[in-house]
């Protein structure tokens, strides 16, 4: 299910103290619910993608800019999508792999998450 715009909007004007205290909170919250996390966590980093349709006529291509979260599990790269975020989102990390690339296996960070669709 896809996180409410308001609820995005809420994260996105939080300070550093407030996203520490969600972190923690959703943290607890995951491991109440039975999820394990291991203490060499992947570090995760925001890219914007440009993502074509596929459909043969479109003019608009390519859309976007989408966002992944990619990181480094069983050393492979890994993307989730993680949503088209807004005006202001900065990018962390280095740049993004090609868009044909280290597609998500289903695991990591984001399990669970769909992408764009």
């Amino acid at each position: 299910m896809p996180l409410d715009r308001d609820v995005l909007e809420a994260v996105r004007e939080m300070d550093e103290h407030d996203l520490r205290r969600l972190l923690i909170l959703a943290k607890a919250r995951l491991e109440a619910k039975g999820a394990a996390f291991d203490a060499a966590a992947p570090r995760v980093r925001l890219q914007p993608r440009l993502v074509r349709c596929g459909k043969p006529n479109c003019t608009r291509c390519p859309h976007g800019p989408y966002w992944y979260a990619y990181w480094m599990e069983g050393g492979r790269r890994h993307s989730r999508y993680v949503g088209k975020l807004g005006e202001g989102v900065e990018p962390t990390g280095p740049a993004a792999p090609h868009p044909g690339t280290g597609a998500g296996s289903g695991g990591g960070p984001f399990a669970g998450e769909h992408g764009p669709g």
